[in-house]
């Protein structure tokens, strides 16, 4: 509609300036009708603008044209005053349509939620209805090539997801259904990837049936929409300076029109008519139009063009903190690493006793409710066959020591050193080596003993994502010059994960209270801080870090809700690009600000040399455009190079039991 009216401004004025000069109709008043036109049309979002600011107590821009407009008319220069108010409509008309390319790559996400779902309601047929009525516990049915409606996880069926559109994964994620839809219901939180999925996604050839864990209002597309549909709530520093100039801007602005109008008066001797035309040229030609738009426009396309790449930026705040941020606090355990324990070693001793190792210590584990037996089944059962399962007998656990079983009629014992230490037994020498060895690299050391002998150790960690060290590389690329693994594990396993992807230095053993100390220290070292972790237990050292950027936040309301920056997919090699985003957009705002400054200054000069009102408008709505269009560029920021220099790693394969019932 504004865009209409800035047409049908430039008509009228049009109009005016034909029947005035080539038709010479000025007698018959037609010139002053089609100028009145375009005061109407021109003026009327304007006169809207200036109403709803001043009613703010603000005087904007909007403001000062409808002066200058009013001013060129009391002088009866209506002509000038129609070109004004036609330039200034059909430039901001523009601007917006420019500033809505980067909101509706932003409302876009809004259309990929589907209006109405396949419902089953107790192990009935099917039956269409609205997503607004589906409820926690209802089953939806997504057809192959469709999107789904609600999220929730996979209770039947098995596909291939793309989740592009809410955690910028570019591949999709195979799914698979649930053991235990029930249990699964109370623990949704908690599932792994290839169980869960979110509204908006597109399943693949596989026909799925999805139990819901979040009503359409709460989904996690839901969430995401509403909070960069607000991002602008959070203004950068640099918003915020310019809000504060343009209070003090403005009256200034009026005060030197004024001195501008007094002196063209009494120290020029100027006639009313041409000292109130140079006041009111001056008044648009200081009109802070493209300074008010720089950041704003600058920050829109940063956000929307993060939002993309399934970076969720809660406004311009963090978006420009980030650019400046050299010190970086890393979670260690599913950020730097994946957070599931894998055998990392397996030592046997020389001869029979070594070969009877894995097949021994799968058995009585098989049996075991140790929390690193799920790890030792996964990783070493499948490479045994029939001849090598062996029967375990009498199963008990030593707390604090590990576990003994009987296994064909002789005793085993698997545990930790304590263990044989209190029993007067001593490592063999070679394994005693290889134990210390693996205890320095930060593994986790089960010993396994059998009747009168050692059969050897396995060691188990929690390994390194293989991007970890490249992302490490690509932020000192960047300018993060000092990167710090805060982490509840030990010490000695701390230093082993921070030697293997190159942190500067690791922090073990911390509580969740002594991680918000750490970040303290940190803080008052350098600033800002960014804290990267999962968002749940780290989520009080994001909160007190200045940036809190939250790993796989697609699946945790806690995460969303409580950091400044969330990887909607557990991708952590999105955060060199999330800091790069943000040193561009800084970038782009500098541009602006240096160009509108520059831009307000040479206008002031041309016109006390003579530039008209009209040249001036012109020029100063040009330069409007140029700071939005190159605000905009900022859309297409790194396309397709969101991990460029990192070797993306999908999450290794979980086969983890469901959790148990609270």
């Amino acid at each position: 509609m504004e865009l209409r009216f800035a047409i049908a401004a430039g008509l009228t004025y049009g109009a005016g300036v034909i029947s005035e000069l080539v038709f010479d109709l000025p007698m018959l008043g037609l010139p002053l009708v089609f100028f009145l036109g375009t005061y109407f049309f021109g003026g009327f979002f304007t006169i809207r603008g200036a109403i709803s600011s001043t009613m703010r107590g603000k005087f904007e821009v909007d403001f000062l044209m409808l002066v200058a407009a009013i001013g060129a008319a009391l002088i009866g220069r209506w002509a000038e005053g129609a070109v004004l108010l036609f330039l200034f409509s059909l430039g901001h008309a523009l601007e917006e349509y420019a500033m809505s390319r980067a909101s509706k790559s932003i409302e876009a996400l809004a259309e990929l939620a589907p209006r109405t779902a396949l419902v089953r309601r107790n192990g009935d047929e099917p039956v269409e209805l609205p997503v607004q009525q589906i409820n926690i516990g209802d089953v939806v049915v997504v057809r192959p090539n469709s999107r789904i409606p609600s999220d929730g996880f996979v209770v039947s069926g098995v596909s291939a997801v793309d989740q592009s559109a809410v955690t910028g994964e570019s591949i999709p994620v195979e799914k698979s259904p649930v053991n235990d839809p029930e249990r699964a219901l109370r623990n949704a939180n908690t599932l792994p990837a290839a169980n869960r999925v979110f509204t908006g996604t597109v399943n693949g050839a596989g026909a799925l049936e999805i139990a819901v864990t979040a009503t359409a209002a709460d989904s996690t597309l839901s969430r995401v929409i509403e909070m960069v549909r607000t991002a602008d709530q959070a203004k950068s520093p640099t918003q915020q300076f310019i809000d504060k100039f343009q209070r003090w801007y403005v009256p200034v602005v009026i005060v030197g029109v004024a001195v501008t109008l007094g002196v063209s008066l009494w120290g020029f001797g100027q006639e009313f008519p041409d000292a109130f035309y140079l006041a009111m040229t001056v008044l648009v030609a200081a009109s802070p139009c493209a300074l008010a738009i720089a950041t704003p426009s600058a920050v829109l396309a940063g956000v929307a063009r993060a939002a993309r790449a399934g970076v969720l930026v809660k406004g311009g705040g963090p978006l420009e903190t980030l650019g400046r941020v050299t010190t970086m606090a890393f979670d260690k355990t599913g950020t730097l690493t994946w957070g599931e324990p894998r055998v990392s070693s397996v030592i046997r001793v020389e001869g029979a006793a070594g070969e009877l190792l894995v097949p021994t210590l799968v058995a009585v584990e098989a049996l075991s409710d140790h929390p690193l037996a799920s790890a030792i089944l996964r990783d070493l059962a499948p490479e045994l066959g029939e001849r090598d399962r062996l029967e375990v007998t009498d199963i008990t656990s030593v707390v604090g020591r590990g576990v003994r079983a009987t296994v064909e009629g002789e005793l085993v014992e698997v545990g930790n050193l304590r263990m044989f230490d209190e029993q007067g037994l001593a490592l063999p020498q070679p394994l005693s080596t290889e134990y210390e060895r693996a205890l320095d690299a930060g593994q986790t050391i089960m010993i396994v003993r059998r009747g009168d002998r050692f059969l050897g150790i396995v060691g188990v960690m929690d390994v390194a994502r293989a991007e970890s060290a490249q992302v490490l590389i690509a932020l000192r690329a960047v300018g993060v010059t000092q990167l710090v693994m805060i982490s509840g594990d030990n010490q000695r396993v701390a230093d082993a994960v921070a030697r293997e992807v190159g942190i500067d230095t690791a922090l073990g053993e911390l509580m969740p209270e002594d991680k918000v100390t750490q970040i303290t220290v940190l803080s008052e070292r350098s600033r800002p801080i960014a804290m990267i972790g999962d968002g749940v237990n780290d989520a009080p050292a994001m909160a007190r870090a200045d940036i809190g950027i939250a790993m796989g936040a697609a699946g945790s309301t806690v995460a969303l809700e409580t950091c400044d920056i969330a990887l909607m997919s557990d991708d952590l090699g999105r955060v060199p690009f999330a800091v790069r985003l943000s040193r561009a957009t800084s970038r782009i705002i500098r541009q602006n600000l240096i160009a509108s400054l520059a831009v307000v200054a040479f206008l002031i000069i041309a016109t006390f040399a003579g530039l008209n009102i009209g040249a001036v408008v012109l020029i100063h709505e040009g330069s409007t455009l140029i700071v939005v269009a190159n605000a905009l560029r900022m859309l297409n920021f790194d396309r397709n190079r969101e991990h460029h220099g990192i070797d993306h790693e999908d999450a290794p394969p979980r086969d983890r039991p469901e959790p148990a019932a609270a």
